[in-house]
Order: C-alpha cells, then sequence, then structure tokens
C-alpha cells in the first residue's frame, strides 16, 4: 500500500508532543514533529523521534515471559501467562487475604491513557489497599499536601499570561515538565524566549546552572536542600516591604501572622547565608517576584527529592498565596482540561477541602506511621510490606510500565522485595532490571499501536485542546494493551471492575472496545473520548480545541465562607524547626544532586541505540576545581559513599555544578552496576538512600538528591 502518513501524539512522556508518522505495511518507518498543531508548531524532543526504533527494536519483547521451574524463562501465548497469574492471584489472595496483593503504576504505564484507571480499578475490585504510583516518589507534597492549605476554584495564572515567572530546580527544558502555571512542556525553551521578547522576567534557583538557567534574568545558584531558606528569606523581604497583596490576603488568607512570625528569623543575611547564594540578589529576585502583576513560582521534582519537599512545596504555596497569583472572576480558568472528571468548580473562591491524608477511614501502613495518600499508599513502604511477615503482607506485586529495581530508594532492599514475592509480574516492552528479576513478563503493545486520549498531557494546556488517536501501527507477536490485561484478570478471578461512570462491561471473552473504557473512565468530563474522537477524524486526525467551552471564572458564591489556611497542619512551625536545624556534614563533603537526562524518562529508554546506547554510563559531574582537589582526572572511575551504601561514576568536570557537588541522573543503571562495568552501565544513585532515614513524615518520600558523599578515585 505505500507509506501513509497519519497525524497523532508521543507517548513517550507527559508532554505528548504531536506528531506526523509514516507507517508502511503496518510498521513504523518515520516519525516529525506536526507543524500545523496549534500548541506544538512541529516540536519534538530527541526522545519522542526515537519511536520508530522503540517499535521496531529487535530487543523488544513480542510475546509474554513466563518462568518455569528451573529458572528460565519461556515465551508464552498472552492468554495462557494470563491464566497462570489469574490462577497465582486466586492462590495467594485466598491464602492471605486481598491486601496480599499489590498494584504500582510507573512512569512507563502513565503513557497509556487507560492504564491508570485499568489499574486501580483492578486493585479495588480485589479490595486491596495497596495501590501505589510513581508520584510518591518524586513528587507527592506537590500532589498531596498543597491542597491543603487552600485551592482556588479558577486556578492559577497561566505561563502566556505572566510578566514574571520563578523555577525553582525546575528544568522544563529538559525534563519537559513544570506543574499547573509553569512553562507548558511543549516547545518549553522557546516559548520561554517569547514571552522574554514580550517583557517576562525569569528568576531560576537551582544549584547547577541548567539549561532554564541560562535564560534566567536572576540565578540563584542555591544550595541543594536549602530551598526552603531562599523561599523564607524572599517571603521576608516580601513582608518586611509590603509587597504582597493585602486586599486578597485580607479577603481570603488566614495563616499570615503565623507565616510572618516564622520567615522573620530569615533576614536576607540569613537566608542568603544558609542557601548560599548572594544577599542582593535574593532581595532583588523578592522584589521581582512580588513586582509582578501575574506569574507563579513552581518546583521541580529536584526541591523534593532533597529533602524537606512538605516544608518547600508549603513556602511555594504561600508565596503564590499572598502575592494573588490566581485567575480571578470573568478570565479563562486555567487548564482547562477536556476529560478530566469530576469537573471541579470555577469560581472566584476557595475551593472545599478535599481530604489528602489522615483523614479517618483513610488506610494507614504498618510502618513509619505512614498512610494513605489520595487515593494510593506512600512507596516509601512498598519494600517492607513486602519483606515483613503478619497481616497484609504483599505477596503479589504487578508493576505497570515501572521499574521498582531502578526507581526505588534503597536499591538493594527493593531487590530482596522483589525477590521476596511470591508473584512479580512486570508489565513492560523490555527486559528492563525489574523485568529480569520477575516472574512473568506480560508484553504490551505500544504506544502508536494503540487508541489514546490527552489526559495526561492536559493539565498543561492553556487551552481546551483535546486529542483522540487510532491504532495506526500493527502490534508484533502476541502483544496487547494494558487495559486489556486488567479486565482479562478480573474476568478470570471474577471480579467486575468499575469506573466513574460505572461497571465496565465483563461480558463475553474480549474487552470492551477502548472508546467505551475511556468514556466510562472520564464520565462527566468536558467532552467525552468517543465525541472527540468523531471531532478529531473530522478534523483528519489532527487536535480539537473547544473554545467555546472553555470554562469562565465565574463570581464567588455568595454563601463562600472557606479560606488559605497557611498556619494548617505542621507549617509553618516546621519551618521554625528547619531554622534551628543546620544542615550536618557527619563526616561528608559533598552532595550528591540528581539531573534529567535528554536520552531518558527516568529509568525508559535505555534499550534504544540512539539514546541508552550511545551514552551508556552515568557520568559524574564535579567541577574542575574539585576535581583538581581531590587529584581526579576526567573520565577517572570515582567512588562515592554514603551512609548507606557505594557506587561508582565516570567522572566528568562541569563549571555549571557549584562546587561541593556532584551531579548524577537519578534511576540509571540497575543493582547489577558495580565497579568493574560502570562504563557500561552507569552506576544507580537510588542505591545510596534508605526509606528508614531521611524521609519525608507525611509523604514518606526518601531523600534522593542532596545526599551526602565522599568521593575518592577508585
Amino acid at each position: 500500500m505505500g507509506i501513509q502518513t497519519h497525524r497523532t501524539f508521543c507517548r513517550f512522556c507527559h508532554a505528548n508532543c504531536a506528531m506526523l508518522v509514516d507507517v508502511e505495511d503496518g510498521k513504523v518507518k518515520s516519525v516529525r514533529g506536526d507543524p500545523e498543531d496549534p500548541e506544538y508548531g512541529g516540536y519534538t524532543c530527541k526522545k519522542g523521534r526515537e519511536l520508530p526504533d522503540s517499535h521496531n527494536s529487535e530487543s523488544r519483547l513480542h510475546h509474554s515471559l513466563v518462568r518455569s521451574e528451573d529458572g528460565e524463562f519461556r515465551e508464552t501465548p498472552m492468554e495462557e501467562a494470563l491464566a497462570h497469574v489469574s490462577g497465582e492471584l486466586r492462590r495467594i489472595i485466598d491464602k492471605y487475604g486481598p491486601d496480599s496483593v499489590a498494584v504500582f503504576m510507573g512512569s512507563g504505564g502513565y503513557q497509556n491513557s487507560s492504564a491508570w484507571a485499568a489499574s486501580h480499578s483492578f486493585a479495588q475490585a480485589i479490595g486491596s489497599k495497596h495501590f501505589f504510583t510513581s508520584v510518591t516518589l518524586d513528587q507527592p507534597a506537590k500532589v498531596f499536601t498543597t491542597a491543603r492549605y487552600g485551592k482556588w476554584e479558577g486556578g492559577v495564572n497561566n505561563f502566556s499570561d505572566a510578566d514574571v515567572a520563578l523555577f525553582i530546580g525546575n528544568n522544563p527544558i529538559v525534563s519537559h515538565y513544570a506543574p499547573v502555571g509553569g512553562v507548558p512542556p511543549f516547545s518549553p525553551s522557546k516559548r520561554i524566549r517569547d514571552r522574554q521578547k514580550e517583557g517576562l522576567k525569569l528568576i531560576v534557583a537551582d544549584p547547577r546552572l541548567a539549561e532554564v538557567g541560562q535564560l534566567a534574568d536572576i540565578y540563584l545558584p542555591v544550595k541543594p536542600g536549602e530551598d526552603p531558606a531562599l523561599l523564607a528569606g524572599m517571603l521576608n523581604v516580601i513582608f518586611e516591604e509590603e509587597l504582597y497583596d493585602r486586599n486578597f490576603v485580607n479577603a481570603y488568607v488566614d495563616g499570615v501572622e503565623e507565616l510572618k512570625e516564622a520567615v522573620a528569623e530569615f533576614t536576607p543575611d540569613v537566608a542568603a547565608e544558609r542557601a548560599g547564594v548572594e544577599k542582593d540578589q535574593l532581595v532583588a529576585a523578592a522584589r521581582m517576584f512580588a513586582g509582578g502583576s501575574k506569574g507563579c513560582a513552581v518546583t521541580g521534582t529536584g526541591p523534593e527529592m532533597a529533602g524537606n519537599g512538605t516544608l518547600t512545596e508549603y513556602l511555594v504555596t504561600a508565596l503564590n498565596t499572598i502575592c494573588a497569583r490566581f485567575i480571578q472572576e470573568g478570565d479563562r480558568a486555567s487548564a482547562p482540561r477536556v476529560f478530566t472528571t469530576p469537573r471541579a468548580p470555577t469560581r472566584a473562591q476557595v475551593a472545599d477541602p478535599v481530604p489528602m491524608f489522615g483523614a479517618p477511614g483513610m488506610n494507614k501502613s504498618r510502618f513509619r506511621g505512614l498512610g494513605q495518600l489520595g487515593l494510593e499508599m506512600p512507596c516509601n513502604v512498598l519494600a517492607d510490606e513486602i519483606l515483613t511477615p503478619g497481616e497484609g503482607q504483599i505477596r503479589a506485586l504487578i508493576s505497570v510500565g515501572g521499574n521498582p529495581e531502578v526507581g526505588f530508594p534503597n536499591q538493594l532492599k527493593m531487590r530482596r522485595a522483589l525477590d521476596d514475592l511470591e508473584l512479580f509480574v512486570q508489565i513492560d516492552p523490555w527486559m528492563s532490571a525489574s523485568a529480569k528479576r520477575a516472574d512473568v513478563v506480560l508484553a504490551p503493545s505500544q504506544c502508536l499501536e494503540r487508541e489514546d486520549i490527552t489526559n495526561l498531557s492536559e493539565w498543561w494546556h492553556e487551552t481546551a485542546y483535546a486529542r483522540y488517536t487510532e491504532a495506526l501501527a500493527e502490534p508484533p507477536g502476541d502483544v496487547i494493551d494494558e487495559y486489556a490485561m486488567f479486565w482479562h484478570l478480573a474476568k478470570n478471578l471474577g471480579l467486575q471492575l468499575q469506573l466513574a461512570g460505572g461497571p465496565v462491561p465483563m461480558d463475553g471473552d474480549t474487552p470492551p472496545p477502548k472508546e467505551v473504557f475511556l468514556d466510562l473512565m472520564t464520565a462527566g468530563c468536558l467532552v467525552p473520548p468517543s465525541q472527540v474522537r468523531k471531532d478529531a477524524a473530522k478534523a483528519g486526525g489532527a487536535a480539537v480545541v473547544y473554545n467555546e467551552l472553555h470554562p469562565i471564572v465565574e463570581p464567588a458564591d455568595p454563601d463562600a465562607q472557606n479560606r488559605f489556611d497557611l498556619a494548617a497542619g505542621a507549617m509553618p512551625t516546621e519551618l521554625t524547626r528547619y531554622g534551628a536545624n543546620g544542615a550536618a556534614a557527619n563526616g561528608f563533603d559533598f552532595k550528591l544532586i540528581s539531573r534529567r537526562s535528554k536520552g531518558r524518562f527516568n529509568s525508559i529508554g535505555q534499550p534504544l541505540k540512539k539514546l541508552g546506547l550511545t551514552v551508556t554510563t552515568n557520568p559524574a559531574y564535579i567541577h574542575p576545581d574539585d576535581m583538581a582537589a581531590k587529584g581526579i582526572e576526567e573520565g577517572d572511575v570515582i567512588e562515592i559513599a554514603s551512609a548507606h551504601a557505594t557506587i561508582h561514576g565516570v567522572a566528568k568536570p562541569s563549571d555549571r555544578v557549584r562546587r561541593g557537588l556532584i551531579s548524577m541522573a537519578h534511576a540509571f543503571g540497575d543493582s547489577e552496576a558495580g565497579k568493574h562495568n560502570v562504563r557500561e552501565m552507569g552506576g544507580s544513585t537510588n542505591r545510596l538512600t534508605s526509606d528508614e532515614v531521611d524521609y519525608d513524615p507525611i509523604t514518606g518520600q526518601a531523600l534522593q538528591s542532596a545526599i551526602p558523599v565522599r568521593i575518592a578515585t577508585a
């Protein structure tokens, strides 16, 4: 039939870039950006441009694998593999109870628009509380703790309207991520530069002069883990100089006096000294941010992973709140989100509180006083829930596009936990580090072989932008969509899957069409996926923008009583505790900070020739002066030791890293990495961390950046 060109979108990461894909005889030949898309304008990143390799790679799994009694994997038809998993799950549930089964949704699983709903509904149908996602590994405070201080129904200021922006440890040019209000991850560098031409002032705080920092009007090389000092110092200046929005604060905000008292100790001199920045720059940044009329402070994953994550996110929330960085009555609401359900109100008022943790009836774990966060359990306790006997012990784990061995802290402990399971099922197109430890590896279809909607990326769209893409390539071998896997497992176990719109049809031998599943999943959304599918088909597969349905922020309800509360929970007294406890060296004179890699999305991308195989190691970037002081040459293998473990790295000089730091990518390599193969495999920084010490008492998030270490040539 020759080459056919289709419009679609990438699902390598959450940016969902618009693409044109060439398909010949059911096989992906090439991809490129779609220059006619109104949001992306032809933009793609290097990861997405490797989708042909991802789909056609010789190392991709075309068949599921089941480990036989001799310990070896054998290729197994999907139906047989699912029947085997179902039988093992039934045995385990009958013996230990429903909480003995856990489901983990990883970064790869999120790229399938139906996988979260399918996996969560499966866990619910079993009756297990043990549902985990990668959110609690890297950014739980953004999702689960800031909402308790208050949420504005109309949303925060959009980046396209901002005249000032503050990025704290956020490098959207590489990570293609920013919270709502930050730069949308669609051609982020161009978006920033275009806004700067229109007058945007950009402030960037980061221990490393990352790509976005090179565009900043003010760059603050904050010490890793000391973001609270920087933010408290900025708040001190804003309060002292009365630069905040007093009308908004008086009308909507409680707890301001407590916050003022807490930041009073962080004078510019004190804050700058602890944060490791120049006092004049800190003051200038505070004035620049507060002097803007619109624009938000946002963080990346690094500040949360560096300790004090909840405190950092609280101070960011406080900064945005007292400066009233919210969309007001009569304007279009931010991030209208076509597929999100339930639809939130859009009035010019503070929303009703939503219990995120600690509410009566929410589940508790057996460890460290941690419990349910929103709809999930914290990843911090997963290894212990597997390894520790007793009621509720996890005996079976299904990992959906995750890589627990590489992505979790305390790597060697997680490895022991995976080996201790009676059933470990890894859904993965590759023999990842975790797949190698599994009892069953289920081979899924890849993104251009399935239908999907843009529900993941719509949190960053400032317009009512939506897509429904068709399956464009033929799936090889015996692979199926993840939602179908969970449907078959539920069917085999006699379970009923439930979604927002009601029960999923379970009759017959095949799952309902994906369109039906997606409609049930998004019931009550702005436009049902089935309608978007029709509209997209009329547009030749292109995006549909529902401008006429974009919610407008309505006047406040006259009876509205909700207010922001900046003194909720342990805040801001936690800032006082932080201020009284300076950072201790404990014999470690360096700190290791995590970084993003252009060639990977967390641990995803390693098997692809132009991404993982051309840069096999995980370079340890160190300031040249530190290398000289330690007698380290470029390319030397170095030993990096924390209080918990030791890894190896290949030294690489970089004057963009402040002295006293090492910068390495997280979620790299696997537990087999060592000195002997570091140049081929790269060291895994997750091995240096512990889930039992240095963790957030609310979210359980372990320290995964700003890790105290010492270094020496190996």
